[in-house]
């Protein structure tokens, strides 16, 4: 068997190739994991919202506004635009079946995903609930 005497350089070397893959994988289990996060408070928006038309029975603007409270402080974008844009809640009237409806968008800015060509993600969520 033939030993090297000087391999003192190997660890460096070693760590150098597998940084960046784990760097890379670390910031994309983040970044995911707030997309994921993100779409749960829009649903869970949608759901107040849609509730708050049925049970009290309020007017759209209400709706939109219990909507945006909710996401407000919630909305995580690494990207630094936190909160929902401008007409990003829809409201519907009530349908022929009786039923509410009430649509939440988001649009998610990746920030290290960008580095592997993904693009800026629009989230949405509908809540539907039948006036009784």
């Amino acid at each position: 068997m033939i030993y090297l005497q000087n391999n003192k350089g190997v660890a460096a070397v070693e760590l150098a190739i597998c940084l960046p893959i784990l760097i890379l994988l670390v910031c994309g289990l983040i970044e995911f994991g707030l997309l994921f996060y993100n779409q749960q408070v829009i649903t869970n928006a949608s759901r107040e919202g849609v509730r708050a038309g049925i049970v009290a029975e309020t007017v759209n603007a209400d709706i939109i506004q219990i909507v945006e409270n909710y996401c407000n402080g919630k909305l995580i974008n690494l990207n630094g635009a936190n909160g929902l844009q401008t007409d990003a809640v829809t409201v519907f009237a009530p349908d022929a079946n009786n039923d509410r409806t009430v649509k939440v968008t988001y649009d998610y800015n990746f920030l290290f995903a960008g580095i592997l060509g993904f693009t800026d993600k629009t989230l949405s969520a509908q809540t539907i609930m039948r006036m009784e």
